[in-house]
């Protein structure tokens, strides 16, 4: 579905994406995992038509993206701020994205009810934003995105403003629904336990160049993703507390 080639990047002298190429099939969700300035976003504005490449293609469903303006792409690009209209409620904002694509008023409510029901927001479709957690905010902004049914989602970092509980619930609840619609989807995130709850593929992005993985255990063993360290980590705490726990 989505091609990237041989892609390239550099503000002011200095590279940010290095030769980025990578294959996405229709309904993959690829989790690029990586630390913060190593060009995630850059890749994602690129994408988007945000930014411009210096060098190399994308293609998406064998079409050329780079002269496609952003508006015209049929992507999505979220967020760590759900960034929903203040003056509009739950249910009007999901609407939206129907509303200006003059949608019949019918299929805008069976939709958007559906839509609702299966982010878990049915009770608070009459709400205003403001009345709303931050993770339920989060879940309205996606379900905004889905509605459109768009090509690409791009998640860049989605769930880093909440609360560890809620971003796990959000994380499940991701996975869930973009199982069941298909969704085909890039995201970033700097969590090494994020990129393997989310993502049906892998990546690791340092220094501008991506790796990717051919399984979970290639991923889990690279020592750039911390994951086995930090699996030491714990198994060592559980063994030093066994003995109190058995007292």
């Amino acid at each position: 579905m989505l091609t990237v080639s041989h892609l390239s990047k550099q503000f002011n002298d200095q590279p940010v994406l290095r030769d980025i190429s990578l294959t996405l099939a229709e309904g993959e969700v690829l989790a690029v995992l990586g630390r913060s300035g190593c060009g995630k976003t850059t890749l994602l504005k690129i994408l988007a038509g945000l930014e411009t490449a210096d060098s190399g293609t994308l293609e998406l469903h064998g079409q050329d993206l780079l002269p496609v303006p952003p508006n015209e792409r049929q992507m999505v690009y979220l967020y760590q701020e759900p960034l929903l209209f203040p003056h509009l409620s739950v249910f009007e904002n999901v609407a939206f994205g129907l509303r200006i694509r003059k949608v019949k008023e019918a299929e805008i409510r069976q939709r958007v009810t559906e839509l609702l029901a299966e982010l878990e927001m049915s009770e608070h479709a009459r709400k205003a934003p403001h009345q709303l957690s931050g993770g339920q905010r989060q879940r309205v902004s996606f379900g905004r995105a889905l509605i459109i049914r768009p090509r690409l989602l791009l998640l860049d970092e989605p769930f880093g403003n909440l609360d560890a509980q809620t971003r796990a619930a959000m994380q499940q609840l991701f996975g869930r629904v973009s199982r069941q619609h298909h969704i085909t989807s890039i995201f970033v995130t700097h969590d090494s336990r994020e990129a393997l709850t989310v993502g049906t593929r892998l990546g690791y992005l340092e220094r501008g160049r991506l790796t990717s993985f051919a399984s979970v255990t290639e991923f889990v063993a690279d020592a750039r993703t911390n994951i086995a360290a930090e699996l030491s980590f714990w198994e060592n705490i559980r063994s030093t507390a066994s003995p109190a726990v058995a007292e």
